[in-house]
């Protein structure tokens, strides 16, 4: 019953980080809070930008969530701020390094979905303006920003 309540726990970890994120990336990056998610559209010199504050906000939550879970025996909710890290762990790959390259490391990949990911993420960077801007999500693509639809 333990390993279910984690797995099930894991799984809503990463899918609702999936839909949170699409969320708070379009009503309040693009909107109250983009004074701090411009400094990702518009690249400075710098490695860190202010916009990695709601990483660290994310990050947060998911250890909050995790040690919580942990110290009560909770294993639906340790596994729901398990999901968070995973999710964090899977942005910071495809987000950071594979589509931003902030991470050094000569990267290249042929896999259909991963293009899919990427082409998406460029048509949101195509403005670096607040609006208008399109695609807000990261592992979920929809058909419309597919690379070649296929």
């Amino acid at each position: 019953m333990i390993i279910l309540l984690l797995c099930i726990g894991l799984i809503i970890g990463i899918v609702c980080m999936e839909f949170l994120s699409y969320i708070i990336h379009r009503f309040i990056m693009h909107g109250f809070l983009w004074n701090i998610h411009k400094t990702h559209h518009k690249h400075g010199k710098n490695f860190f930008e202010l916009n990695d504050v709601f990483s660290l906000f994310f990050a947060l939550v998911s250890m909050c969530l995790s040690i919580v879970g942990y110290t009560n025996g909770d294993y639906f909710l340790f596994g729901i701020g398990f999901g968070i890290i995973i999710y964090g762990f899977l942005y910071f790959f495809i987000h950071d390094i594979l589509i931003h390259k902030r991470v050094k490391i000569s990267i290249h990949t042929k896999n259909r979905y991963i293009q899919h990911i990427i082409h998406a993420h460029k048509i949101h960077h195509s403005t670096i303006d607040k609006f208008p801007s399109q695609s807000f999500g990261l592992l979920w693509v929809p058909y419309k920003y597919r690379k070649n639809r296929g």
